[in-house]
């Protein structure tokens, strides 16, 4: 073997090794990071918009470089906030009212801990509280609701706490309705057949089941609005304002309401730049196209939503930009 030779193949080596090195260092660079989102039930809400947003967000569709997003299906707020405090989950969707609950160790929590390493990614898009009443039953308003028969929703629901708040901003308590505690559907069934005057339902407008009811049967919806609804504004930041247009449901009036807001909500532990790059990610021109597209939820996924009625601290990687933005100082 000549001299030339042999240099010629240490420089190969050389070469060779390089490569390998440089091949080593990109595999490590594009190291996936898995972010699951837990989100609801797959004939709910909140499953189609996390699925929407885990595809804008994602790496292989032009979105956080090396992210692998996915969209969950679960048993909804309750056991996305548990699933992130345990650490099988790096995010999930939630009612704002139970992140409140979660974070204070109040509510829903009662009892079992405060879990204040949850933080806020985004408010998404508010769930308006429909107070539901027969159209015969006479209730003009929730101080109406004295001695009647009210489905309050089932225990251990939001909805359930959330009836609570309301009728106590109104002066009553569960002792002066005829309470029940029934999910919406059996609700909707025993108001239609005359065995129930009022029922509480959460969620976002129009719901297929009322809107039923109100083409069957007819109904009213009750107004949670005047000074009563001021203080309790005051008293609980994850309420806000709301209004159910007319004719959203069949000749039932433009109606002023409040609403508590479904949010994305993740771990403090969760590392600042990631956060940071996934709600820049979130709101760019590319998202809001697909967002638009995607679902009539979709479209109220704004940066103008974004730190609307939060209720817990802004994880700091999303705080980060929305100061950027102005949204908060």
């Amino acid at each position: 073997m000549t001299i030339l030779s042999m240099t010629r193949r240490k420089a190969l080596a050389a070469v060779a090794g390089a490569v390998a090195i440089g091949a080593a260092t990109v595999a490590i660079a594009q190291t996936p990071a898995f972010f699951r989102i837990g989100t609801g039930g797959t004939a709910g809400t909140y499953y189609p918009v996390g699925g929407l947003i885990a595809n804008v967000i994602s790496g292989n569709n032009g979105g956080v470089p090396g992210l692998v997003a996915t969209a969950v299906a679960s048993n909804g707020s309750v056991a996305n906030i548990n699933a992130i405090n345990g650490g099988s989950s790096e995010s999930g969707f939630t009612q704002s009212d139970v992140a409140y609950w979660a974070y204070t160790g109040t509510g829903l929590f009662e009892g079992k801990g405060k879990i204040e390493s949850l933080r806020a990614i985004a408010t998404l898009y508010p769930e308006t509280i429909h107070l539901v009443a027969r159209k015969d039953a006479g209730i003009k308003s929730v101080a109406d609701l004295k001695g009647k028969r009210v489905s309050m929703d089932e225990p251990g629901s939001g909805t359930l706490v959330d009836a609570r708040i309301v009728l106590g901003a109104y002066g009553l308590t569960e002792k002066d309705v005829k309470a029940e505690y029934l999910k919406p559907g059996p609700a909707g069934d025993r108001l239609r057949d005359g065995a129930l005057d009022a029922y509480f339902f959460v969620g976002g407008y129009p719901t297929g089941a009322i809107s039923e009811l109100a083409t069957s049967s007819g109904i009213s919806l009750v107004p949670i609005s005047g000074p009563e609804v001021e203080k309790l504004l005051g008293q609980y930041q994850f309420f806000a304002k709301d209004t159910v247009p007319a004719n959203t449901y069949k000749d039932v009036p433009e109606t002023q309401t409040i609403s508590v807001n479904a949010q994305w909500v993740t771990s403090a532990k969760q590392p600042d730049d990631l956060v940071y790059n996934i709600v820049k990610t979130l709101y760019n021109e590319k998202s809001r196209a697909a967002l638009d597209a995607g679902h009539a939820k979709g479209k109220l996924v704004t940066l103008q939503n974004a730190t609307s009625g939060l209720g817990i601290p802004l994880h700091p990687g999303a705080e980060k930009f929305y100061k950027e933005q102005g949204l908060v100082k």
